[in-house]
């Protein structure tokens, strides 16, 4: 049972105070971009959060959240957190002042303002990557956040965001990463150019994921296959990219899709194929289906 008693400070039960104002402000851009901070909202995301933060603290490096605000129910119910954000400033606040901070209507009791971790395209790479997604002026917070969670299921090393793409560390997009935003290097603001140049310097295999792409995914699958069971000449022969590869998947903007500079730029253009009616994949669902047909050939 978490003690309230833990903690000197009085309840927090102002709305409207400046502390509660503040925190609120990171629901903006323009906060996030001054403080370099951001929020995780609800026991999921917090609890990823605050095992990142014991996990760097546990390697030397500067922790991930900074401060956690919530209500005594909600320590009640789940008292790992409590037990989690020891050693943090943990402040017990009214369900109206958790309300005031939050940018949804029912923050489930818990927020934490965590730090912006801004990792750089040369350190991911140094690190010798075999799976990357990027993704190519992405726009929904949603489906941003679908394709990071995808990346973190699929074992990949990091996630990159090319300028104009969505910030990851909005409230919608925090969110819908269910908590993978704290498992995986982000890296944002990326310039197309200069990713494509590093990516081939780094021998790393472009492909991009197109509907209109001349290679197939399921053929691409199955000679992966074939190499791993039955290795030889014949294996070897097979035409197309090689899945198990290092390779950074290219998904483009929901409404126009893949710019043609990052088509030209990439080393195939591989298509997901489509059995049914439906027009196309929403690419959320395309980057998982792509990311797990990499990881599938990477780890077997």
């Amino acid at each position: 049972m978490f003690d309230a008693g833990r903690s000197p400070a009085p309840l927090m039960s102002n709305p409207r105070a400046d502390r509660v104002k503040e925190a609120a402000k990171l629901a903006g851009r323009s906060a996030r971009l001054k403080t370099g901070r951001f929020l995780a909202e609800g026991p999921q995301a917090v609890r990823e959060a605050l095992v990142a933060h014991r996990n760097a603290a546990g390697l030397g490096r500067p922790g991930v959240v900074l401060e956690v605000f919530a209500t005594a129910a909600c320590l009640e119910r789940l008292p790992e957190l409590a037990e989690l954000s020891q050693g943090l400033p943990l402040r017990l606040a009214t369900d109206e002042v958790l309300a005031a901070m939050a940018d949804t209507v029912s923050p489930q009791g818990i927020i934490a303002v965590c730090r912006i971790e801004s990792p750089a395209l040369s350190d991911v790479l140094a690190l010798r990557p075999k799976l990357l997604a990027v993704l190519c002026e992405v726009r929904d917070p949603g489906n941003a956040g679908t394709i990071l969670r995808a990346a973190d299921s699929a074992g990949a090393d990091a996630v990159i965001l090319t300028a104009s793409s969505v910030d990851i560390h909005n409230p919608k997009a925090v969110r819908s990463t269910a908590g993978s935003l704290f498992h995986l290097p982000v890296v944002s603001g990326v310039d197309f150019a200069e990713l494509a140049g590093a990516l081939q310097d780094a021998g790393i295999t472009i492909l991009a994921a197109d509907g209109y792409g001349d290679q197939n995914l399921d053929e691409l699958q199955d000679a992966s296959a074939l190499r791993r069971l039955a290795p030889g000449p014949a294996a070897g022969n097979a035409s197309g990219p090689r899945l198990e590869n290092p390779t950074a998947w290219l998904f483009g903007n929901e409404a126009q899709g893949l710019s043609q500079a990052e088509l030209d730029a990439s080393d195939n253009r591989v298509a997901v194929p489509v059995y049914g009616q439906a027009e196309s994949l929403n690419v959320g669902t395309a980057a998982t289906v792509c990311l797990y047909a990499s990881a599938r050939a990477q780890n077997r």
